[in-house]
Parts: C-alpha cells; structure tokens; sequence
C-alpha cells in the first residue's frame, strides 16, 4: 500500500500511533523534570510542553522533507492516482497502515506524511514553492530554540527576559506564518478544491492551533519581559 507500510511484520504500529506516542513520552520528560524540580505543576507549562512536544516531531517530518523530497514528489503522483481511483484518504491510509519498528524513525517512512498532504496543499509535492522550502527552513531553524524555551520553561535555565525575547520573536512567526497559511487557501482559490471535511480537519484544524496556542506563548513571553521572573510559569 506504502513505502512506510508494505510488510510490516510482527513488531508494528500505526504510524499515527507513533507519532502519538512520541509526543506524550517527549511532553512527559518536561512535566517530570519540571515536577522534580519544583514539585509541582502548571497549566501553562503542561500545555506548552505538549506543544513543544508536538513540534520537534514536526520539526523531524520538514528535516525529512528535505532529505526525501524526491521521494516525495513520486509517492505524491502514486496517492494521486489512488485518490482519482476513489481510494480512502491517503493521509489516514497512512496514518493507519502499520510500520516496522525497526524503521520508527526512518525518514522514508515520515516522507510519506507530506507525499500524502499533498493531496491537500500541492505545494509539498513542488520544491520550487514557497511552502515547501519554508517548510523545510522551519524544520531546521526552530527546533533549537524549541529546545531551548522547553529546557527554560521547564527549570528557568537561562534569565526570564531572554526566555521571553526568544519566546517573542518564535511565538509571533508562528501565528503569522500559520495566519497567512490559511488565508493564501481562500485567496489561492485552493479551498474550493477540497471538501469541508477535509478543509477544517487536515488545514484549518492543525494550523488553529498553531495560531492559537502561540498567542497563549506571546503572552507568556511578555510576561515573562516585564516580570523579569517566570512567576507567569509558577517557578520561585
């Protein structure tokens, strides 16, 4: 059926599953760390430790994006054909086909997360686009400062202002970027091409939180300027 799934043999998963199970075990470190150091926990720390969570797996997927980006642009035609064909959606095709573990974190197996996006966004198919190459740029360039807010909002390990200047400059590009994603859909004409089903689960649903969470963070990390402190994080 797929690159990532064809004969997965006894010790396998659904790749949704994987990507679920990365995402709480990364989210878990933060809490625990952040529970053993301060003994206790916070609303705001827990939900950016999942969005951090979330978005180093993200960040992994565009790292992929570059090194298979050939590979990409093959399988994009193969899901094209097996859509035309009245085939399931190829995202969750893939999302519930079962891979290998010992291919877990092959990233053969995670290109096929954008071969099977673009059937929404044929920009993740095109390595001339914008999209694309932006994409890829976000996968390479955020994940340290994702790292270093985690690590900061977790256990205040550098000053409160330059958590929260970073914060700032992160946070803002993230609304931006995801606000303006969405919009090119309408004035691209491309929402015209997909069902309402898919519009608001595969494009408007992920890049909302995107938008809204980072809103949460801007706040935070303005706080966390004028205090000087992370008391906005519960940490003394």
């Amino acid at each position: 059926m797929t690159e990532a799934s064809e004969q997965p043999g006894r010790w396998s998963a659904p790749a949704g599953l994987l990507g679920v199970l990365a995402i709480v075990l990364l989210a878990l470190l933060g809490i625990a760390v952040r529970y053993a150091l301060h003994d206790g926990l916070d609303a705001f720390h827990f939900l950016f430790s999942l969005f951090f969570s979330i978005n180093l797996l993200i960040c992994y997927w565009e790292i992929c994006l570059y090194l298979r980006r050939d590979q990409i642009e093959r399988r994009a035609e193969y899901w094209s054909e097996w859509q035309r064909d009245g085939g399931r959606t190829p995202a969750l095709v893939f999302l519930t086909g079962r891979v290998p573990l010992r291919r877990a974190l092959s990233p053969t197996v995670w290109a096929e997360v954008w071969a099977t996006y673009s059937m929404f966004d044929s920009a993740y198919a095109d390595r001339n686009t914008y999209g694309f190459n932006i994409d890829i740029g976000n996968g390479f360039v955020t994940i340290a400062p994702t790292l270093m807010l985690y690590a900061a909002y977790t256990g205040g390990v550098i000053p409160a202002m330059a958590a929260g200047i970073v914060g700032a400059m992160l946070f803002w590009q993230w609304v931006y970027a995801s606000s303006l994603y969405v919009v090119s859909f309408f004035v691209g004409r491309k929402r015209q091409l997909l069902t309402a089903r898919d519009f608001y689960i595969y494009l408007l649903g992920p890049n909302a939180v995107w938008i809204l969470i980072p809103i949460v963070g801007i706040y935070v990390s303005i706080r966390l300027i004028l205090d000087g402190d992370y008391a906005v994080l519960g940490i003394d």
